[in-house]
């Protein structure tokens, strides 16, 4: 056994089961991105995280679990950090910047994530779907929430609400396709001109 290898098996039994949970999550999402989520199979998985594969069943039973937690991962963190910026009571566009920031933000950090958050959410467990389903329409709200909030007070002129936030998903979301981290412009600069674009479209 090498050092580094050894080095390596040293580092993971020291993880609790959060981190090695999470240290998954972070290679799995890795293998989806680069092999596809059809493709990848709890065989490349363990051999990716370099454990045995009981080892992996024992954290996760099933890849679609691995996409169930993928998913509530992201969902859960947009819903939280959409929620926090309410609360801090930051004006309507404001709280429209976030949300484009917030996919920015989790495409350049978490990209094979966000690519089976997108594409293939809909291949999870009927329960587990119908929860995720459940979770994305209520942020979708949300946001459109927001929207209603900046016509009431003249901030927005009036625009369908949830054509609106379509259009800002739409343009936020896709952008896991195409977005580079040696690009010319960094996922921040990304979206503030995102929010550039769409703030034109709502000004009175």
């Amino acid at each position: 056994m090498s050092e580094a290898e050894s080095a390596r098996r040293s580092r993971r039994r020291q993880m609790s089961k959060d981190e090695r949970r999470a240290e998954i999550i972070r290679v799995a999402a890795d293998l989806f991105e680069k092999l596809g989520y059809a493709r990848a199979s709890m065989d490349d998985i363990a051999a990716a995280v370099g454990i045995g594969k009981p080892t992996l069943y024992h954290y996760f039973r099933s890849k679609s679990e691995l996409l169930w937690y993928m998913h509530e991962e992201l969902i859960d963190g947009l819903i939280e950090s959409h929620g926090a910026r309410v609360e801090q009571g930051l004006e309507p566009a404001e709280l429209l910047r976030g949300v484009i920031h917030d996919f920015l933000q989790n495409i350049a950090t978490r990209r094979g994530q966000c690519r089976v958050f997108f594409e293939n959410h809909r291949e999870l467990p009927d329960a587990d779907l119908a929860v995720a389903t459940e979770k994305r329409a209520r942020y979708e709200a949300m946001v459109q929430d927001v929207v209603r909030d900046g016509i009431a007070a003249g901030t927005f002129r009036k625009v369908d609400a949830k054509l609106f936030s379509l259009a800002i998903f739409g343009m936020s979301n896709w952008a896991y396709q195409w977005y580079r981290p040696d690009g010319e412009l960094t996922h921040d600069e990304i979206a503030d001109a995102f929010w550039d674009y769409a703030y034109r479209g709502l000004r009175p």
